[in-house]
């Protein structure tokens, strides 16, 4: 049988996964240096706690865990377990007997979860930060996976838009290390709600944030097609009209909103939330062109109840490699009640492509293999060796050619796994305690004293 890979999962190399541990170990200097404090939840929850979270889309595409007591079950009864296993595939599962968990979808529900068991414990506002991998049983594509990392910071317990900026802060520091040049494209989901009331649909704000949500994917051509499909009438249609001929002013946008808002409570409520974490965020530098009021932004998760991100890289085609937002009502679904909260996220395999793509990523990405000695048998050998602890001890990368080869074929190791330097520690040198040693990437050669060469 010829090996092959689950579709939409991946092999890293070690050069990936040098670079992946690179963006990761950024991202995680940068959550603790901002005060958040790590935390790790299991693979897979139960599947209570995640369907109902995510909208009809996201419980699609939810991994649903087949139950070991199938397995365990007595012949007959194993039988009658898989023939009603094959009639619920074509029915949403339900089943107990079939499955009652499955693999997390994302970092943020299964947080609220933790902290609905755990709130009588935790210091409030509570910040911690996520760096784990998740599934979604999604078409896979470029830059879209089913098994992929999220890196998430998240602050539950306090209220405060403050929040919303000190975030703006932490995206645009970190992308700025990464050397990722972003834009943060900032919305409300009041803002949206109260742009279904405007148009008189508000018992259609769901249809109506899930069509929005893939303008830039369709268009405003396929979003009006999607949204007569889903029964939202042409009068309320051509009510929003304006909502595709924006100005590239934010603040210009937000007065045209007020004005269409008055009366409208919960839309003007956004368009204040908005306006100060746009004002506030320019009043410590952000620059206006890195934060944009995406009116049409909507992101299709039915727990945001406030601000919501997304973050584009602006010189690579790649959609969103960041997004979030602020879900006040989360935990109430855990039966705990008055925990708001706001969290974004990093795509962390979306970033990698990127950095690959626009050559970001620097030598020291690469965890090459400081030094391998020529292995020339016998009495060196066993001084390599020594010598060779005493770098590692030092912290320096070292190894031993394991058979005393023909001297080309050590040179070819060296070259194919990026070693950079090739030691000689033959006869002669260990006699008059010199190393000898050739640059691999300089082309030049050195001998050095024993002691010299421990201090380079």
């Amino acid at each position: 049988m010829k090996p092959s890979l689950a579709k939409g999962t991946r092999d890293f190399t070690s050069l990936e996964v040098s670079r992946r541990k690179y963006i990761i170990n950024i991202l995680q200097k940068n959550f603790e240096l901002f005060g958040f404090q790590p935390l790790e939840t299991p693979s897979f929850e139960n599947l209570s706690t995640l369907t109902g979270k995510y909208g009809e889309e996201g419980d699609r595409l939810i991994f649903k865990i087949l139950n070991s007591s199938i397995n365990e079950a007595k012949e007959e009864k194993k039988t009658q377990m898989l023939n009603d296993f094959q009639k619920a595939l074509d029915k949403p599962f339900s089943a107990e007997s079939l499955t009652d968990k499955a693999l997390r979808y994302d970092l943020t529900v299964p947080f609220a979860r933790f902290v609905a068991m755990n709130h009588g414990k935790l210091t409030f506002p509570y910040k911690r930060y996520q760096i784990q991998p998740v599934w979604r049983a999604d078409r896979p594509q470029k830059g879209r996976f089913r098994e992929f990392y999220q890196c998430d910071a998240d602050v539950v317990g306090s209220e405060s838009l403050w929040q919303e900026v000190d975030l703006v802060q932490l995206y645009l520091k970190s992308f700025a290390k990464l050397k990722v040049s972003v834009t943060i494209h900032i919305n409300n989901r009041k803002i949206l709600s109260g742009l279904a009331e405007y148009a008189g649909i508000t018992d259609k704000l769901i249809d109506f944030t899930v069509a929005l949500d893939k303008l830039d994917k369709i268009g405003k051509d396929g979003v009006v097609k999607e949204l007569l499909e889903r029964n939202i009438s042409q009068e309320s249609i051509d009510k929003l009209d304006f909502l595709f001929n924006q100005s590239n002013d934010a603040l210009e946008n937000l007065l045209q909103l007020k004005e269409k808002f008055a009366g409208n409570e919960i839309g003007l409520k956004g368009v204040e939330e908005l306006e100060f974490v746009i004002t506030q965020s320019l009043n410590l530098g952000v620059n206006i062109q890195n934060l944009v009021f995406d009116i049409t932004l909507a992101r299709g998760l039915d727990y945001y109840t406030g601000a919501i991100f997304e973050v584009k890289a602006d010189e690579a085609q790649m959609g969103s490699i960041g997004g979030g937002g602020r879900y006040d009502n989360l935990t109430e679904v855990f039966g705990v009640k008055n925990i708001p909260g706001i969290g974004i996220s990093f795509g962390l395999d979306r970033i990698y492509l990127v950095m690959e793509e626009l050559n970001l990523f620097p030598e020291e990405a690469a965890s090459n293999v400081e030094y391998l000695f020529a292995n020339f048998g016998g009495e060196e050998t066993s001084e390599a060796l020594k010598l060779i602890i005493q770098l590692r001890e030092k912290g320096i990368s070292a190894e031993l050619y394991p058979e005393s080869a023909k001297i080309n074929k050590q040179f070819t190791y060296a070259e194919k796994k990026g070693i950079k330097n090739l030691v000689f520690l033959g006869e002669e040198e260990v006699k008059n305690n010199t190393v000898t040693f050739k640059n691999l990437e300089a082309g030049e050669q050195k001998t050095v004293s024993l002691e010299e060469f421990l201090n380079l």
